[in-house]
């Protein structure tokens, strides 16, 4: 059976590049548009051009560099902010305007001070003035998320027929539950007029570490985009992580969802990212983390020596990882630890590992971690003589 394609809509350069102390140059920006245009990604969102002049000109600059992807500008729903975006669009090959409002109550009364027949009138105006520039609009209902379903499902079919092609249904706050999210984009599926003519797309963030859930919540529910960064970088706590849905839906072939992303400069682009923003990676973090393919757990460790599987789930080369770390701790046994010797040139019969563990533990007491030169120095002061294997 054919897999439908999720589109990987890339944000890390517009909604990833605002977390504080960020802050990327044009330069530093053309590099990572480069890396993300070789990685797959559809659509590469390259800013917010009427927030500065240094926005205006990297999405300017990205629009000349990218080959293949969707260049995309943010705006709001203002005439000056499309005009501005269309004129920095103006070299890509593939333009999108993403333009929207607030439409939850919470926005349209306290941010905007009006009422939902007014937004309904303003993001229709938006939509219809970027159609005049480009072809293809997307239209973000932001707070879609805490939008009471009924109305969101009103504005969404009159974008459509002001010629909206994508409807990005944010979950701007973090706050839904994966049921929520999915039901929310399979209601907007099943009852907006006109949805064959534009794709759903999620875009959630991560304040209750819930945005890689939400956001395949809403594949499994008829959305075809999924809006995300490197990292997972982004505002407050961040944005649903590109590495993690592309590898859950590698995982899960049975949903018959794919990307187009070469998941083999996964673990390349999450470093390169990670420098020029100088945003460290989490240890632990999914696919990515330094730890996320290594062992350290005796028991784990032993399984892992035996048959990969038993404790990894993917392939570490799938992600660009060399290989499987197997990091000797106090929490190591005795097949780590022969695993290890192994690896540094020393074949330990049964009755030296049983001599060399019980030195091993001492120095584990101490240290976090032993490393190759300790393993060298724990087995030649040894009380037994082991020569190393030429």
């Amino acid at each position: 059976m054919s897999k439908d394609k999720i589109q990987i809509f890339d944000t890390t350069l517009r909604d990833g590049e605002q977390v504080p102390g960020c802050k990327l140059d044009t330069k530093q920006k053309l590099v990572i548009a480069e890396r993300l245009d070789e990685l797959g990604v559809d659509v590469i969102e390259a800013g917010f051009p009427i927030s500065s002049p240094g926005d205006f000109n990297s999405v300017s600059e990205i629009s000349k560099l990218v080959q293949n992807a969707t260049v995309c500008g943010l705006t709001r729903a203002v005439k000056k902010d499309i005009e501005v975006a269309a004129e920095a669009l103006k070299y890509a090959k593939k333009p999108r305007i993403h333009t929207g409002i607030g439409t939850s109550d919470f926005h349209i009364k306290y941010k905007f001070n009006s009422n939902r027949e007014a937004i309904i009138e303003r993001a229709v105006d938006a939509v219809k003035y970027a159609k005049t520039f480009v072809e293809d609009i997307e239209f973000y209902a932001e707070d879609a998320g805490r939008t009471d379903n009924d109305f969101l499902a009103r504005i969404c079919e009159e974008v459509i027929k002001a010629g909206a092609t994508v409807l990005n249904i944010p979950d701007t706050t973090g706050y839904c539950l994966p049921e929520e999210y999915g039901a929310k984009i399979k209601y907007l599926r099943d009852n907006v007029t006109g949805i064959h003519k534009a794709i759903l797309s999620c875009h959630c963030h991560n304040d209750l570490g819930l945005a890689t859930a939400n956001s395949i919540a809403g594949v499994i529910n008829g959305a075809r985009q999924i809006e995300c960064t490197i990292n997972g970088v982004g505002e407050r706590a961040g944005n649903t992580s590109l590495e993690e849905v592309v590898m859950i839906l590698r995982q899960h072939p049975y949903l018959n969802l794919d990307t187009n992303i070469n998941s083999k400069l996964l673990y390349d682009t999450s470093l390169m990212v990670s420098q020029k923003m100088g945003m460290p990676v989490q240890p632990n973090k999914a696919i990515v983390g330094s730890n996320a393919f290594a062992h350290s757990s005796g028991i784990h460790q032993d399984g892992v020596i035996k048959n990969r599987e038993t404790y990894e789930i993917m392939n570490p080369e799938d992600v660009g990882v060399t290989e499987s770390s197997i990091v000797l701790t106090a929490r190591s046994g005795r097949a780590a630890l022969a695993y290890r010797s192994k690896k540094v040139g020393y074949e330990l019969t049964k009755v030296q590992l049983d001599v060399i563990y019980e030195d091993f533990l001492k120095y584990a007491d101490i240290k976090k971690e032993i490393m190759d030169e300790d393993i060298h120095e724990i087995i030649q002061s040894s009380s037994i003589n082991i020569e190393k294997v030429a």
